[in-house]
């Protein structure tokens, strides 16, 4: 459950990072600093989210075999086969 939440807020700032690029790429509008000033610490901090969430999903994606879980039954599925043995091993 806790990775799903996770994982759902990541993709949720790394979506919201890649429009403030966007939007500053074909616009030159950047939305973060519109909102909570140039520089500003908070903007900071908007900024290390969002470095942060692309981090971990990167990570997971390669934890957990390109496969971001959203759901926590995809979660415990995903869990469950990685705990079973297969075949080349248990000769």
């Amino acid at each position: 459950m806790l990775i799903a939440i996770l994982n759902i807020t990541a993709l949720s700032l790394v979506l919201t990072g890649a429009l403030n690029w966007g939007l500053v790429g074909f616009f030159n509008f950047n939305l973060v600093s519109a909102i909570f000033g140039a520089g500003s610490a908070l903007g900071v901090i908007i900024y290390s989210l969002i470095f942060i969430s692309a981090f971990w999903l990167t990570f997971m994606a390669i934890y957990q075999r390109n496969k971001i879980v959203l759901s926590p039954r995809e979660n415990e599925k995903l869990m469950q086969s990685d705990y079973k043995a297969s075949p080349a091993t248990t000769k």
